[in-house]
């Protein structure tokens, strides 16, 4: 007997059958007062008619919340480079170290996607297969630093600002709505 378990753990499928919940906003009545404003002064009404739906808060705005800056970090081996010229096999690392930081920042930002398969036979378990999947666009990275560990391992920090995360974020909703 044969057990298939396909798992989506991807945080943004989750975001298109998610249910937004609207922060409570003040009575039509209560007085809006301008920063900086006089004491008693009262900033000018804007019509209902023409003011901005408040965004949506989904599942996922308490996490970005929270974070101003999403920080990710890649290593890569120096000596399984594919090269002869050590000087080479140092540039491929801080390459590969800044591509798995650049895949580290992408789980963060899109989520993984992880499938998983289970053969049983006579109550026991013959097979189990995990695949994981990264899929993503990433612009706006700052490179923090490319360190070397040891003798022979570059480490590479990337950072993302909060509101680039938003823009990319906004960006792929757009493009799977799209697609439908």
């Amino acid at each position: 007997m044969i057990y298939r378990i396909a798992l989506a753990v991807t945080a943004l499928s989750g975001l298109t059958a998610c249910e937004t919940i609207h922060s409570l906003t003040a009575p039509a009545n209560a007085p809006v007062v301008a920063i900086g404003a006089p004491a008693g002064a009262q900033a000018p009404r804007v019509s209902p008619a023409v003011a901005p739906e408040p965004a949506p808060v989904t599942m996922i705005t308490p996490m970005m919340e929270k974070r101003e800056t999403f920080v990710a970090t890649g290593y890569a081996v120096i000596s399984i480079q594919n090269h002869k010229n050590p000087a080479q096999q140092r540039l491929l690392a801080i390459r590969a170290s800044k591509l798995d930081a650049y895949r580290a920042l992408t789980e963060q930002v899109y989520g993984q996607q992880m499938d998983a398969s289970t053969t049983v036979a006579d109550m026991t378990v013959m097979n189990d297969t995990f695949r994981a999947r990264v899929e993503g666009v990433i612009y706006g990275a700052n490179l923090v630093s490319i360190t070397p560990i040891g003798d022979d391992t570059y480490e590479t920090t990337l950072s993302l600002d909060r509101n680039a995360v938003q823009d990319l974020r906004t960006l792929y909703l757009t493009q799977i709505a799209a697609r439908r």
